[in-house]
């Protein structure tokens, strides 16, 4: 099958230079100007441009053209151990011709197919052992091309106490710049269609617009309540806030509060103050990002919204994967803290080519509280860096339980120059006081469902899925009860969320059992809840399930229960542990006093264990040298520790069609987004036994389908025959 790449490089049998070569010339030149002006948006547009100019002049060699005539693979262009090496050419000339700071650009062409390389390792694919390799001549390089320098300035100053992390930081997305563009303008010749796919959104002016006539509407119709009113008094402090300068803020908003539509209006309006370019809104968890994105959808317009969450990558980079790989290129991202803060770490190319987009935003990290703990430094140190007038990024720390990532005498490592929207939290958590809490001790399964079935409305959360399904199973006699977990795709819990409504809404009962999937975002009001013990976020944003619009006379009741089979190791029961010393030294564990001297607790006192990894100690042992430890962080900076795979699953007739799409059609980057709606994650021996089985099918070495449908229920989604699935205790709900 022939390629751009056969069309470009391939040389004539007499040994002449191509006339083809014309081709490669103007593919440097445009992924140049391509990466120009993505770099261009953190102040490296020269930077950007000869890491376009020189990322494949290894591909003037007579060596090369001769071995990919030989291949006449789709995959040929595209370096592994047995396609051939390009890519050191531009790296050994980038780090001759600028000396020192040639290296920066150097990481970025070496790993422009297969990922950037560390800087010094026992390994042959290193980038020191690959400045040293003995490499064909691509002498018949255009000389406008080799000629090219650049001064050694960077756009930042450095910081001696973080210059490694800025230098590595940076280079990752100068990476970025170079891989999208070369991909995209490898796209537009081999198709067009697909290219032009990507373009068409709407400007932010207009999202901005819509938005705008959407909250007047929904004041319209708003009853003038008390919550509402505090509602509107957020919105208002929102939009105020927009004016201010670039840079950190906090949004600190009770549960309730309004603050996913109040934080896209000074998201949106900030924006155009400051001429950003896009916005970016990052959820903790996979199971609720449809939802967020549902609601933006509804008041912005279904063409406005980009969710990015499940992962298709295969395990190497090849045509396909470029194809579907995704790039930010919309006005508002919805996505989760894996993709964004895993992103921001990793060194491949289906990872980081979205990165520079991440340049000239504004990003709200929704439930800013769930950052990993174990990653918390790292994260922080990203966080600070996107903020550097260099990237331009106005960042929102948004929750009703603020973490307290400030800068303190007790907490160095804090975010410093944090700015809180809203003028007196502690006056507005007092208007939305609405429930009342109990806490419980030990209490047996068979008890919690005997207590559940005495409320006609009731909500329990636990914290693992196999024991949201034991409790389901002992109350799914009773009509009207509903069960919740990420076992079930996102449109088929979208269809149980609305009969719920419906049950809440009318005179049905309405008994539901959930993963904490129901928490962070989820707009449903029980009178009464009751959740597993957990850390004092989550059982805030529990709490904020019930009496959530403040109707009921009195106060909704909650109830904080210890389950029998004990806690889930790892962060659950540190988190659960740390908010029971927290209840005997205070009676409401919901105060902001009380929730700062939870993360004070959780958080400040931990030292090492907020880099449990190491991640900034291996970034700084290549600081005098410039060897930078990209693949080993990639692979320690794992937000979930456990790897998980995705299902697609065949809920309705349209999950088949995309299916057919996926498996028969032109575009898989369109289909792709469209699956994330009807994937589930599990981990990867659950993949494997189900492949075995045959109740899953593999199609392009990348997508997973279930075809066996009779391990997928109605009421609790996934239930393979393999009785080990129901022993996996996922953090991720």
């Amino acid at each position: 099958m022939k390629n751009i790449e056969d069309v470009y490089y391939a040389h004539s049998k007499e040994g002449k230079p191509p006339e083809e070569w014309q081709l490669l010339e103007d593919h440097l030149k445009n992924v140049a100007e391509t990466a120009r002006k993505f770099a261009s948006e953190f102040r490296a547009a020269d930077w950007g441009y000869l890491a376009g100019l020189w990322h494949d002049i290894g591909k003037y060699s007579r060596e090369f053209q001769e071995r990919m005539l030989a291949a006449n693979d789709i995959n040929a262009h595209i370096e592994s151990a047995i396609r051939p090496d390009h890519s050191t050419a531009g790296a050994q000339h980038a780090h001759a011709a600028i000396k020192h700071r040639g290296k920066l650009i150097a990481y970025t062409i070496a790993g422009h197919h297969v990922g950037i390389p560390d800087g010094l390792t026992n390994e042959n694919s290193c980038l020191a052992k690959r400045l040293e390799r003995r490499i064909p001549q691509y002498s018949d390089a255009p000389l406008d091309i080799i000629n090219q320098t650049l001064s050694c300035n960077l756009p930042f100053v450095l910081d001696n106490k973080r210059a490694c992390f800025q230098l590595s930081f940076f280079t990752r997305m100068l990476y970025s710049s170079l891989v999208d563009a070369d991909f995209l303008d490898a796209e537009k010749f081999m198709n067009p269609v697909q290219s032009n796919w990507r373009k068409g959104y709407p400007t932010l002016s207009t999202l901005e617009k819509r938005l705008s006539q959407y909250l007047k509407t929904l004041v319209a119709h708003a009853d003038s309540t008390k919550i509402n009113r505090c509602r509107r008094e957020i919105l208002d402090a929102c939009l105020f806030a927009a004016d201010w300068e670039q840079g950190l803020f906090s949004l600190t908003v009770p549960t309730g509060g309004g603050k996913t539509l109040a934080s896209l209006a000074f998201a949106l309006k900030h924006a155009l103050k400051h001429n950003l370019q896009r916005i970016i809104y990052v959820i903790p968890y996979t199971s609720i990002i449809e939802q967020n994105a549902t609601v933006f959808r509804k008041a912005l317009g279904e063409e406005a919204v980009l969710e990015h969450h499940s992962n298709y990558e295969p395990g190497e980079e090849d045509y396909r994967s470029r194809l579907t790989s995704e790039n930010w290129d919309a006005p508002l991202i919805v996505t989760t803290n894996v993709q964004f803060f895993e992103s921001l770490f990793a060194c491949r190319s289906s990872q980081c080519r979205k990165l520079h987009n991440i340049s000239r935003s504004v990003v709200i990290l929704d439930e800013a509280q769930m950052l990993p703990v174990p990653l918390l430094k790292p994260c922080l140190e990203a966080i600070r860096e996107l903020s550097s007038p260099t990237y331009g990024v106005s960042i929102v720390l948004c929750t009703a339980t603020q973490p307290s990532l400030t800068k303190t005498q007790e907490f160095h490592d804090g975010l410093e120059r944090v700015r809180e929207i809203i003028s007196n939290p502690k006056v507005l958590y007092t208007a939305f006081k609405k429930t009342d809490m109990t806490y419980l001790s030990e209490i047996k399964n068979e008890e919690l469902a005997k207590n559940l079935l005495k409320h006609e409305k009731v909500l329990c959360i636990v914290n693992t899925r196999r024991h949201a399904r034991q409790l389901y199973e002992l109350i799914n006699s009773s009509d009207n009860s509903y069960h919740l977990s990420a076992l079930m795709c996102p449109a088929h819990r979208t269809v149980v969320f609305k009969k719920i409504r419906e049950a809440l809404n009318g005179k049905k009962p309405c008994r539901v059992i959930s993963t904490q999937l129901v928490e962070a975002g989820v707009d449903i009001d029980f009178p009464v809840v009751y959740r597993s013990i957990s850390g004092i976020d989550s059982i805030a944003q529990a709490a904020g399930r019930c009496n959530r619009e403040g109707k009921l006379a009195d106060n909704g009741k909650v109830y904080v229960f210890y389950p029998e089979a004990g806690l889930p190791p790892g962060y659950f029961r540190m988190a659960a542990e740390t908010a029971e010393e927290v209840m005997r030294r205070h009676h409401d564990i919901l105060t902001l006093v009380a929730v700062e001297d939870y993360f004070r607790t959780l958080y400040w006192l931990k030292g090492d264990k907020l880099d449990e990894f190491k991640i900034l100690q291996d970034l700084s042992e290549g600081s005098k040298s410039g060897d930078y430890s990209f693949r080993r962080v990639a692979s320690k900076f794992k937000i979930i520790r456990d790897e998980m795979m995705p299902i697609i699953i065949p809920f309705n007739k349209e999950a088949a069609k995309i299916i057919d799409e996926l498996r028969f059609g032109k575009f898989p980057a369109a289909a792709a987004r469209k699956a994330q709606r009807f994937t589930i994650q599990v981990p990867p021996r659950i993949l494997g036994s189900l492949l075995s089985g045959g109740a899953v099918e593999r199609i392009h070495d990348q997508y997973s389908i279930l075809i066996n449908r009779d391990i997928y229920r109605e009421d609790l989604g996934l239930c393979p025959e393999d009785p080990s699935f129901h022993e996996v205790e996922s953090l991720i709900t």
